[in-house]
């Protein structure tokens, strides 16, 4: 199922889910469905600021968020309110499903930073994925989950995300 159907109009709910709940639910501008990525845009969803010690999360920031039905992360750039990047940050998930007008993605835990001037690389949440207990319940999906982060880290150290976002 694509996004770019009749009465879309450039709008999806992309809904977050953590251990069968959803975590946070935000509309987003669609900018593309390709049958295999999905790419859209929306500010920041949190409340307020959002301050991890490598980066912060502001009003105003702007997330062009490209997500996959086949692959197991979804990476995100983020921009301030002037349009300034200020990095990417990848969750690892479950691949993409679209479900009418809702983009779904389930997410497994762990996360990757790159900066923008690809400087800093950052694994995170490693801790909160290895309590999930995900390895032991689906062997299979946890093993998928560590090579994605794998390759992400990967890409951000050579050089970025370019060929993912392009």
């Amino acid at each position: 199922m694509s996004l770019n159907g009749p009465g879309r109009a450039g709008q999806v709910d992309v809904v977050l889910v953590k251990a069968g709940r959803t975590k946070i639910r935000y509309p987003a501008e669609l900018v593309a469905d390709d049958g295999a990525r999905i790419v859209v845009r929306a500010p920041w969803a949190g409340e307020g600021v959002r301050d991890f010690g490598f980066v912060r999360f502001v009003p105003g920031d702007v997330f062009t968020e490209y997500y996959w039905r086949d692959r197991w992360y979804a990476v995100k750039e983020v921009r301030d309110g002037r349009g300034v990047l200020k990095g990417w940050y990848c969750d690892i998930a479950r691949p993409a499903v679209v479900r009418g007008g809702e983009l779904v993605v389930e997410d497994l835990d762990l996360d990757l930073w790159r900066s923008a001037d690809g400087r800093t690389v950052l694994r995170l949440d490693e801790d909160e994925f290895a309590a999930s207990g995900l390895a032991a319940a689906d062997p299979a999906a946890a093993a998928a989950a560590v090579r994605a982060l794998d390759t992400l880290e990967l890409l951000a150290r050579e050089g970025g995300f370019e060929e993912l976002t392009a």
